[in-house]
């Protein structure tokens, strides 16, 4: 079987995170091999550039500095962690790619997008998420349920206020509308089961799978 490299997206408090760990116990349950990682970090490199861009006062960066170490963490994720486990047959699930940083960069805080996609291009070429799944909810909720995580260490994005919030859902909901076969929209706002199971529906659509949704922890 032909692994996959899949990525969920979305703004904070949607439940990457959650999910991702969930469809990972399902691919275990079905025999399947599969990794879970993240973005920033994943890699070691990328886990250090991670701790400079996720802490501190919201302004610490400019926003196109900060396009450069989200870029610089990535391609170190890709070439440490991510090519080898697809040469490896695992599929690679992942907490962000790109997609974040065309909207929390490009369009939320007014980098130039094809600035930031001739980079992409120069860096990756082709490659890319097989499907993306973006967990959709409004940001006032997204916020609170971030909030409520209490995880102070790491909350300099969350801090940036509902209206930046406001413009990443937009972004993401407009990347969505423009790549509608990769990145598929679900409404995050449901039970963690619900969204789990809807996940589960489309990868076995999509890819011929038999996976059963797993138990939640």
């Amino acid at each position: 079987m032909q692994p996959r490299f899949i990525t969920f997206e979305g703004g904070e408090g949607a439940g990457k995170s959650t999910q991702v760990k969930r469809l990972a116990a399902a691919f275990n349950a079905a025999g399947i091999d599969s990794i879970t990682t993240r973005e920033p970090g994943g890699s070691e490199g990328g886990e250090r550039i991670r701790n400079l861009v996720v802490s501190g006062h919201v302004d610490a960066w400019d926003a196109a500095t900060e396009s450069l170490l989200f870029m610089a963490a990535r391609y170190d994720h890709l070439i440490m962690k991510i090519k080898p486990a697809l040469e490896k047959k695992d599929w690679v699930l992942c907490d962000r790619f790109y997609d974040s940083t065309y909207v929390y960069q490009g369009i939320a805080k007014g980098v130039d997008t094809v600035w930031l996609d001739k980079l992409y291009k120069l860096l990756f070429g082709d490659f890319g998420p097989d499907l993306t799944f973006l967990l959709d909810l409004p940001a006032n909720v997204g916020l609170d349920r971030a909030t409520a995580r209490g995880n102070e260490a790491e909350s300099r994005f969350e801090r940036m206020g509902l209206g930046y919030h406001t413009r990443l859902r937009d972004g993401f909901l407009l990347r969505a509308k423009a790549e509608p076969e990769r990145i598929l929209k679900i409404d995050a706002s449901q039970s963690p089961d619900a969204v789990h199971e809807a996940i589960i529906t489309v990868l076995n659509a999509r890819f011929g799978l038999a996976l059963k949704p797993a138990a939640s922890a």
